[in-house]
């Protein structure tokens, strides 16, 4: 991904009033942001825990999505959770079900779209092992780490087209 200025991030959300976009709070690392290693840019709001964002480039434009982070639910450090987007095993509450608010009409009227993702929405690092899981036992993939990348981008797609309510894929195209 490219580098953006704050106000290009704030100017790129589909899914929410201009005012929340210009009121949100961005990461705390901005500067530091390691860009030639996301997919997308993503974090937490510091200011609001329930609250997190996602901006990615689409069509060649960046598209931004407000997400919710549903109150913590304590689970046991033995338990495993995957991450539907980058399939990165986590224990305990290293994945988190993230909503988003549908775009346009759907959204205004409360329709939302699930996904389970990285708790830290650090997906792009783990795929290219610049983040390692607190998971202890390891799954061993074949993919390659380009093969991993494609799979990101094409889970998240998936997600974000449902977002848009954009149809969905013929299985022909793929």
């Amino acid at each position: 991904m490219d580098s953006a200025a704050d106000d290009a991030i704030r100017a790129s959300f589909v899914n929410c009033s201009k005012g929340e976009a210009r009121r949100l709070n961005l990461p705390t690392a901005f500067p530091e942001t390691p860009w030639p290693d996301l997919d997308f840019l993503g974090w937490r709001d510091p200011g609001a825990p329930d609250r997190g964002y996602l901006v990615v480039e689409r069509d060649g434009r960046l598209t931004g999505f407000t997400l919710r982070v549903p109150p913590r639910v304590n689970r046991s450090l033995t338990n495993t959770a995957l991450c539907s987007i980058c399939l990165t095993g986590h224990s305990g509450s290293g994945v988190s079900l993230l909503t988003a608010p549908k775009v346009g009409a759907a959204g205004r009227q409360g329709n939302t779209v699930g996904v389970y993702m990285c708790d830290d929405l650090a997906c792009s690092l783990y795929v290219r092992g610049k983040k390692k899981s607190a998971r202890v036992k390891k799954y061993e993939e074949s993919l390659t780490e380009g093969e991993r990348i494609i799979r990101l981008r094409t889970n998240l797609d998936l997600f974000l087209d449902r977002v848009m309510d954009l149809p969905a894929p013929s299985t022909a195209a793929r």
